[in-house]
């Protein structure tokens, strides 16, 4: 697989094109399975696993705005359990080409070794997806991103409880987003995602409340590209790890943009759960694109981005 032209290997796992669908776009891939057909895919990161179950946050969760969209879900998922038993042994079953790596999530430094120690029997999947933009609840709060200390340990933790691959996702509201890549590879990922939705607040003025049931969100689309293109040119060029490129792609231009700054994978969510075909046309242009620019594997422009010298 790793022959194929818009083929990338990453720690050891081959990726047929580099699009994958973020975390929880596909929820656990049986819930667009009969709307997308993730084998022509690259991959996709699940929903968010955690420990315990979690209802999420109140309705409504998700709204649009004009430059994308924000979503407050809270995390809800069904828990370490549920999932071992009804969702991987779907995955296992029915996805054979896409790659599947699988969001984890803690509210405590412990919880998420303890998750990815739960789920490391199970087949169906390449590897996980730390998501260290949780709240560190014996930390006030603090989410562990943005304690360099408590995200080593963190990672460390993961990374003793399995031999797949780690990554870990990152917000770009981090204070030294450079220096968490570098606490985070230095404690054994393999990878990183770059970036998390970006907090924000949309208001219904009639009603004089915010659209969401929460109140803040994550906010995401294509205003978050730029955001997301810059953090992986910094981090590319800091750390020596693959890079999933995720925030804004809703076009093959849009996912050039994050090759070119150096990610070797980029992710879509809002694009494709406003038009679940886009993932697919996404690859189609790029191998255009590839074509057209006569390169035999689209991997040779991964990281070229040229700087300004003026």
């Amino acid at each position: 697989m790793t022959e194929h032209p818009l083929g990338a290997l990453v720690a050891g796992v081959a990726f047929q094109n580099p699009v994958m669908l973020a975390a929880g776009t596909a929820a656990y891939g049986r819930e667009l399975a009969d709307v997308v057909d993730l084998e022509r895919l690259g991959g996709f990161v699940t929903k968010a696993v955690s420990l315990e179950p979690r209802p999420g946050a109140p309705a409504p969760r998700v709204a649009e705005f004009a430059g994308g969209m924000i979503n407050a879900v809270g995390l809800a998922n069904p828990g370490l359990h549920a999932v071992l038993a009804d969702e991987l042994p779907w995955i296992a079953a029915n996805v054979r080409q896409a790659r599947v790596l699988v969001n984890v999530v803690g509210f405590a430094v412990e919880e998420f070794g303890e998750v990815v120690a739960g789920l490391d029997g199970a087949d169906g999947f390449q590897g996980y997806e730390l998501n260290v933009s949780c709240p560190n609840v014996k930390a006030g709060g603090l989410e562990f991103g943005a304690d360099c200390r408590a995200l080593g340990e963190v990672v460390r933790r993961a990374r003793a409880a399995t031999e797949r691959p780690l990554w870990v996702k990152l917000s770009p509201t981090l204070p030294d987003l450079v220096g968490a890549a570098r606490a985070a590879v230095d404690a054994g990922a393999d990878a990183l995602t770059l970036v998390n939705t970006l907090p924000g607040l949309v208001v219904d003025v009639e009603r004089r409340r915010p659209v969401l049931g929460f109140g803040t969100g994550g906010a995401s689309g294509a205003a978050l590209l730029p955001a997301g293109v810059l953090a992986t040119w910094k981090v590319s060029r800091a750390v020596p790890v693959p890079i999933l490129g995720i925030g804004g792609v809703s076009t093959a231009h849009d996912a050039l943009q994050y090759l070119l700054a150096g990610a070797t994978l980029v992710g879509m969510g809002t694009a494709a759960m406003r038009d679940p075909r886009a993932p697919e046309r996404v690859v189609r242009d790029l191998d255009r694109w590839r074509v057209r620019h006569g390169l035999a594997r689209l991997a040779e422009i991964r990281g070229t981005l040229e700087w300004p010298t003026s």
